[in-house]
């Protein structure tokens, strides 16, 4: 039986569609999904929305829609974008579904049970934006605003029921001492620990006088409080109230991705809650960076819906491909860490990377076989390729790309599939120059071709990963010998003896091959 991987982004606020930013985690996160598959893992990617929140019911209200019909129609925008992007979620789940809210009435009434809930008053801060109250440090640092919305927070005092966090003080910092692989990169382990060693405050969790959101099951007045609800759909996408042998298969989670700004959230709140239900913390969180929009005059700037300074996806998808777009982030904007986007810097290494050099080998490549062979290269059948100089053997060069992807280090991971594979495959072309070899000698141009058909073969699998729709218009333009959804990163190495002559398979077009990433000009 297959090893499984339950891996996890974080859920969207569904009141505005989903920018850059919000994209480059979904991304990442199906980087992870698409290379376990590969290798063997019975992986669950699950995705969705964060629908229970006065945000939601607020921008319904001004539309003068439903909330439950506004919610859906949000999703069904939101999985275009993913759909577009070629993300292979296998659940999206919305927190306005009925299993998730049966599940949540049963998470939170099983930790009342437990001891873990009382009753009191709160007062505070509160952000309508970010729907949490703020301490006074908070407040004070940013001059009287909310730091991330840049709004004057209410003062609100109201009777609710608090989760007893600070209980789980001690309980968390041993859990993290024997488990430093839980939060990921390492440096956002430490602004946890130093929170968690700092003291915790117990949490309220209800709202009162709120007719959307998911009622409290031992005090119906209540709703449950959006960050209690939302870190639930974790548990209740996979069973959890509703499928007790389903939800034992997945749970824990191998890696909750989420951006930088809810690690507290996360990786405190959340195994404490888990704790307080008597289930297993997930085993790693993994917080990515953001990504910045670079200005014309070069000042750095976060994105967000209420500075109104948002790029979609769509705008960058429509004029080229989701493929450019999956590539240029997962290249140019280091996962562990902040990234940064400008149209100029996109073009840049569109061109550079995808069209001059993984684009333009391709194309030489298959026009080269076609025109001078008729596409069919006799008597390769059962022959080793020839090795191209590169710095690391092929083997080497796989394993560093494996440990790269597991570790998130996606950028790396590609940085070295173009300088270990690619480039080498480039230069040798320009030093052999089979377009004026094969007039001259077209049997020593056959196997320069035929070595070169071999290193598009091992970056078809090496990419399948981070450009699924480009891998496989490569590998499918050459009858090699592996089926496509076969393949794992070791048969880049392996070289798999065709019984069969290497034939080109690709259709042409008034016979020229389509070119995967035309230049922009």
């Amino acid at each position: 039986m297959a090893e499984r991987f339950y891996l996890t982004t974080a859920i969207d606020y569904p009141n505005s569609r989903p920018h850059i930013g919000t994209a480059f985690e979904k991304i990442g996160a199906d980087v992870q999904a698409r290379y376990r598959r590969m290798e063997g893992y019975d992986v669950f990617f699950l995705m969705g929305n964060d629908e229970n929140t006065v945000k939601v019911a607020r921008k319904a209200a001004e539309l003068g829609r439903p909330p439950k019909d506004y919610c859906d129609d949000m999703a069904r925008q939101f999985q275009e974008v993913w759909k577009a992007l070629d993300i292979s979620y296998d659940d999206f789940i919305q927190t306005s579904e009925p299993r998730h809210h049966a599940g949540c009435r049963r998470f939170i009434q099983k930790v009342y049970d437990n001891g873990h809930i009382y009753k009191g008053h709160y007062e505070g801060w509160y952000c309508e934006g970010c729907e949490e109250f703020k301490t006074e440090t908070q407040i004070k640092e940013a001059g009287g605003v909310c730091p991330a919305h840049q709004t004057p927070p209410l003062r609100r005092r109201e009777p609710c029921y608090f989760f007893a966090l600070s209980k789980f003080q001690d309980q968390l910092l041993e859990f993290y001492q024997q488990h430093p692989e839980f939060m990921q990169p390492e440096s956002r382990a430490n602004e946890v620990l130093a929170l968690v060693q700092s003291g915790l405050q117990d949490v309220n969790i209800t709202r009162s006088g709120q007719d959307w959101g998911i009622r409290v099951p031992f005090d119906e007045a209540y709703t449950i409080y959006v960050w209690f609800d939302a870190l639930l759909n974790y548990v209740t996408a996979i069973g959890y109230g509703s499928d007790e042998e389903r939800f034992r298969t997945w749970w824990p989670a191998d890696i909750h991705f989420i951006g930088k700004d809810i690690t507290r959230f996360h990786c405190a709140l959340w195994p404490a809650m888990l704790f307080a239900a008597g289930l297993e913390p997930p085993r790693t969180v993994f917080a990515h960076g953001f990504v910045y929009l670079k200005g014309d005059s070069g000042e750095l700037q976060k994105m967000s819906k209420t500075l109104g300074n948002i790029v979609e996806p769509m705008d960058i998808i429509t004029k080229f491909s989701g493929e450019a777009f999956r590539y240029y982030f997962l290249r140019e904007c280091p996962f562990p860490g902040d990234g940064e986007f400008s149209w100029h810097r996109f073009a840049e290494v569109y061109n550079a990377d995808l069209a001059n050099n993984l684009g333009n080998l391709y194309s030489r490549v298959i026009t080269l076989i076609t025109k001078n062979y008729h596409g069919h290269l006799h008597e390769t059948a059962g022959q080793q390729p020839g090795v191209i100089f590169t710095e690391v053997d092929t083997e080497r060069t796989v394993e560093q790309v494996e440990e790269h992807i597991e570790k998130c280090q996606y950028n790396q991971a590609l940085e070295r599939i173009w300088r270990q594979v690619l480039d080498p495959a480039n230069r040798y072309a320009d030093q052999k120059a089979p377009w004026n070899l094969v007039k001259t000698d077209p049997e020593a141009a056959k196997h320069v071709l035929y070595d070169l058909a071999e290193q598009l073969r091992a970056v078809a699998i090496l990419l399948k990963p981070f450009l699924p729709r480009t891998a496989e218009t490569i590998y499918r333009s050459f009858n090699f010998p592996q089926p496509w959804e076969e393949v794992r990163f070791e048969d880049v190495w392996v070289h798999p003896r065709p019984v069969e002559d290497l034939r080109v398979v690709a259709p042409l077009e008034g016979g020229k091959v389509k070119p995967l990433f035309p230049r922009i000009t």
